[in-house]
Formats: C-alpha cells, sequence, structure tokens
C-alpha cells in the first residue's frame, strides 16, 4: 500500500489541489473553485496567507486542507488571533484512509506552533462529528431571520441561478454605493474588526459573488442577490454603522426580491433593526453550526452564540 506524505502546500499544487476539491465537492455557479477564487481566499486576504497542507500519495496530491487566517475582538479590545478551517477535500479514490483526520490534526499543531489562539468553522452535517472527535466544541446553531414579500405569492419567474451572476443588481432599485469612511461599533462579543482593508476584500473583491452597498446616515448594508429553490432572494451581509434600522428601511424599501433573508447575534443592534421592520426569526431552521477549537485560552469561544458578535457576512462564501 502507498504511504501517503502530509506536507505544506506551495503555490506550484494549485492547479491539482483545485482538482482535487473539484473532484470531491462539486462546485456551484457562485462558488466555482477556481484560481481566483483560491487566491482570495488563500493569498489576497488581508489577515494573511493562509496555512494549507496537502497530502500525497507517490507524487500525486490526494488531499488538502486549508486554514484561513482571521482575526477577532474582544469586547475588551484584545485581539484574538484565529484561523478557520474552510477548504479540506480527499480525492474520491483515497477516502476512509484518514487523510481528512491527519491534515487537520497535522494543521491544528502548526497552527499551534505559530501562536494561533482559536480554530473555528462551520461545517457541514456529514464532518461536523468528526470534527467534535478532533477536539471541537460546538458554539451554537445558526438560524436566519426571513421578511417574505407579497410576491412569494405568486408564481416565481426567478431566473437560473447560473443567470443571476450576470446581473448581480436586479433585485435592487437605485442603490446608493457607500464605502468610505465605514466606522464600525464596539464589539459585543467575539467580533471581525470591520477595517477598510477586510471589507475592501470581503466585499469588493469576492471572485463571483457580488455585494451591492446601500448607504443610509452614515450606515452601510451590504446585500447580496441569490435565487433559492427558484425564489429571488435578497441576502443582508452585513450592517455597519449606528443607524442600523434606518439602513434595514431602506432594504426593505428597495427590495425587489421574493424574501429579504438576514442574521445577526441576539444581543445585537442590527438584530433589533431587522426585526423591528418584519424580519422574523424561521422556527427550527437552522443552516449552520458554529464549532470552535481554543488552543489558547479564549473563554468566549466556547461559551454559546451570545459570547460571539456575527453576521451572515463573517459566515457565508467561505
Amino acid at each position: 500500500m502507498t504511504s501517503i506524505e502530509i506536507r505544506e502546500y506551495t503555490d506550484q499544487d494549485q492547479t491539482e489541489v483545485l482538482e482535487v476539491l473539484r473532484s470531491a465537492l462539486g462546485e456551484t455557479a457562485l462558488l466555482r473553485r477556481t484560481a481566483e477564487l483560491w487566491a482570495w481566499k488563500h493569498e489576497l486576504n488581508p489577515f494573511g496567507r493562509s496555512l494549507a497542507l496537502v497530502a500525497v500519495s507517490g507524487t500525486k496530491i490526494v488531499g488538502v486542507r486549508a486554514f484561513m487566517r482571521w482575526e477577532l475582538i474582544t469586547p475588551t479590545g484584545e485581539t484574538v488571533r484565529c484561523v478557520r478551517a474552510v477548504d479540506t477535500a480527499t480525492h474520491p479514490d483515497f477516502q476512509r484512509k484518514g487523510i481528512f483526520r491527519n491534515l487537520t490534526l497535522t494543521g491544528v499543531d502548526l497552527a499551534r506552533s505559530e501562536g494561533v489562539q482559536l480554530v473555528f468553522n462551520t461545517p457541514n452535517p456529514k464532518s461536523l462529528a468528526g470534527y467534535l472527535k478532533m477536539g471541537w466544541r460546538e458554539v451554537g446553531k445558526i438560524g436566519v431571520l426571513v421578511r417574505p414579500s407579497l410576491r412569494m405569492l405568486r408564481r416565481s419567474d426567478a431566473p437560473p441561478e447560473t443567470e443571476y451572476l450576470r446581473n448581480e443588481k436586479q433585485y435592487l432599485r437605485n442603490e446608493d454605493p457607500i464605502f468610505a469612511g465605514i466606522s464600525d461599533r464596539p464589539p459585543l462579543g467575539l467580533r471581525t474588526p470591520r477595517s477598510e482593508p477586510y471589507l475592501t476584500w470581503r466585499y469588493q473583491r469576492h471572485p463571483t459573488a457580488r455585494y451591492s452597498p446601500i448607504g443610509v446616515d452614515g450606515t452601510t448594508a451590504f446585500l447580496r442577490s441569490n435565487v433559492r429553490s427558484g425564489r429571488r432572494e435578497l441576502v443582508v451581509s452585513d450592517v455597519i454603522g449606528a443607524a442600523a434600522r434606518p439602513a434595514y428601511k431602506k432594504v426593505i424599501e428597495k427590495s425587489t426580491a421574493d424574501y429579504v433573508v438576514a442574521w445577526h447575534n441576539k444581543r445585537s443592534p442590527e438584530r433589533r433593526a431587522a426585526i423591528s421592520v418584519g424580519l422574523l426569526p424561521v422556527p427550527r431552521l437552522k443552516v449552520l453550526t458554529l464549532v470552535a477549537n481554543p488552543l489558547l485560552d479564549v473563554p468566549e469561544a466556547s461559551a454559546g452564540l451570545d459570547s460571539w458578535d456575527l453576521s451572515l457576512g463573517d459566515l457565508e462564501l467561505l
């Protein structure tokens, strides 16, 4: 039996790595596994280049594991150095050989040696149990806030998923782009710092997802149009600024989608603003599970979702 070698990723591995990701995971119109998407996530990230490993059988790459660099800030202003366990895949011909586990645990050891304090991610249901066995802890399950429109009662004329990408602004009327000078509020829990380099990378430079900003009273909502189950969806990925309610009111006024969807932590002013304009929690619907593996003492990391301060933009398409 051929042995499996685990080593660090190099730029020369990119083509083979993308082939492994496509063969194991497939791709969608929104998340095509291209060199541009890989570079955006793992090379151009303002928090730094990713920590990435490959599994090699002979001369062939058969597995990949990437950890995106990230930072979170605490309510007391401390910075927590993190990585996010994101892209991972094992070639179909080499599955059930422990490659996922070996890559992940090797990556965790490497991250710990570099002083990383926390690993977190939102695994799919198939891999959740594997993470829990490797020491991750469940932080909580993430639902959604939804405001349907009367268009939901009509027969949908939404285009196929591939078509909406050609016109990313089709579910907004006369949006007003505002970006410079955005100022975030203090964190209520572990929160991604909304710096200008981060916002530029996250919402202006994604290779396939297109975001439209709407601004009002110094507050900006970042929106993404989508088609889900034949319905036009408008995703509120983030709202940044003190005037969250006026921003949400403007989103609702300008939306031509079948429904608007968002998510914010329970204690946040953005969640209160969303609920005040008609976005309501969907009972028993949980779309993601947040898990974390503290490598150093980060008390907030395992204290439940109320100790985190996240929006959909922190979690989607990453």
